[in-house]
């Protein structure tokens, strides 16, 4: 679809390159642009003559869509449509991203949360047309129909029925975590805006270890992520396992963040990001080839997300590193010191400080805590030494005739059941 992108600032240059880059996720054709820099008007977010420009360039263009970068609310969406050339179409940068959330939304949850956030982005609009309907006594609001209080009483059954259906997924995957690290397994999340490598980090990380080897114990687990130059890609949550330092860890990648969200749509997708909330660790991964100023926005944004709710260690990840220059990694780094001491660089691509990202990792995982058992020769004392080797780190084992003595180091959920199982071997022992 041929469009035109239009950008209302108070204040500076307005900066289109987002909103262009969403319109092509989005699948249309960015023909023109209009910006302005002024203070926003109540009726049309842009001033009247600016509008009248606008109308302008949809007639030359033969556009059929505009889709303002700013909020619009309704009543602004209405006046603007009334001005522009029939069929022209309306939006802003929010309706946006809800469509191409609805383009990628490949899952059931995804497909839920993309229903949530739009039903909370339509809400206000139906009261407004209802408002609108009664007041002109216009029987539609461009040409969308009809608006009443059944409409809106319809939204909010169904957005009462989404998040009941999405509380039931959170619980189901509460457990699945607590399987996981009953079996073993450190949680690590990837966190941070979309397109800034998360799911090559992925794929780089997870890489030396053939995931088909634990379908046995793991079937739950996620396909790979795709891996592209594409907003969204990933819209719901991919979990893959590898091995660091004999900690068996699992890693998800999770939604992409993005510019100026509101709330009512990280709150429609926190049941995908409960993979963050609920980690061992996250890793907050930064395009370190951005302007340094938009480096630093990202970083608070993110921080206030994550801050919200999760309570996990943060390990930030200046991915791209083979973008920059030493000199521009240096000047990143200096401007988000005081957000983050420590980052590591790398490069998902080429895998430039991948070590050093994995040393972090499970410096940062919480410690492992060291235990000592005996246990007595039975058929099944073989099947325990076994099963530690698996799910532990065995740093002494000798055998003699009274029995077994295993000297290791593992997570408290795994000495837990390590004590069961010895106590079992002790019972089977004495009858």
């Amino acid at each position: 679809m041929r469009v035109i992108v239009a950008k209302r600032v108070d204040e500076g240059v307005p900066d289109t390159g987002e909103i262009c880059r969403l319109a092509a996720a989005a699948g249309h054709e960015v023909v023109d642009e209009v910006t302005q820099v002024r203070p926003g008007d109540p009726a049309l977010e842009l001033g009247a003559g600016k509008v009248d420009e606008l109308a302008q360039l949809v007639i030359q263009h033969n556009a059929e869509l505009v889709i303002f970068d700013n909020r619009l609310g309704p009543y602004q969406t209405y006046n603007l449509g009334n001005k522009l050339p029939k069929g022209v179409a309306v939006i802003d940068r929010f309706r946006l991203i809800l469509d191409i959330f609805g383009q990628r939304a490949n899952t059931r949850r995804a497909q839920l949360q993309v229903e949530l956030a739009e039903l909370r982005y339509e809400l206000p609009r139906a009261e407004a047309k209802t408002s609108l309907a009664k007041r002109e006594e216009h029987p539609g609001f461009m040409g969308l129909g009809e608006y009443d209080e059944s409409r809106k009483r319809d939204i909010k059954e169904r957005i009462s029925r989404i998040q009941e259906e999405l509380t039931t997924m959170e619980v189901r995957d509460a457990k699945r975590r607590e399987r996981r690290r009953d079996s073993g397994f450190d949680l690590v999340a990837l966190a941070g805006y979309t397109n800034a490598g998360k799911s090559t980090l992925l794929r780089r990380l997870a890489s030396e270890l053939s995931i088909d080897q634990n379908e046995d114990l793991h079937p739950d687990l996620d396909p790979v992520a795709a891996s592209s130059d594409r907003l969204f890609e990933t819209l719901g949550t991919t979990t893959r396992s590898t091995t660091i330092d004999d900690r068996d860890i699992l890693i998800t990648d999770t939604v992409g963040f993005i510019a100026d969200l509101p709330p009512w749509i990280i709150e429609s997708f926190n049941s995908t990001l409960e993979a963050v909330y609920q980690a061992d660790l996250v890793l907050l991964v930064i395009d370190v080839s951005e302007p340094v100023t938009t480096v630093r926005e990202k970083l608070v944004t993110c921080h206030d997300i994550l801050s919200a709710r999760n309570q996990a260690p943060i390990i930030t990840v200046l991915n791209k590193t083979d973008r920059v220059t030493d000199a521009e990694l240096t000047e990143v780094k200096s401007a988000i010191d005081a957000l983050a001491p420590n980052p590591v660089h790398i490069s998902a691509v080429s895998g430039d400080g991948i070590d050093d990202l994995r040393s972090r990792i499970t410096s940062a995982l919480p410690p492992w805590l060291g235990e000592r058992l005996v246990v007595p020769h039975t058929d099944n004392t073989m099947s325990l030494v076994s099963w530690l080797h698996d799910n532990a780190r065995i740093t002494d084992i000798s055998y003699d005739d009274s029995g077994v003595m295993i000297e290791f180091e593992s997570r408290p959920a795994i000495i837990e059941r390590a004590r069961d199982r010895a106590e079992g071997l002790v019972l089977e022992a004495g009858s």
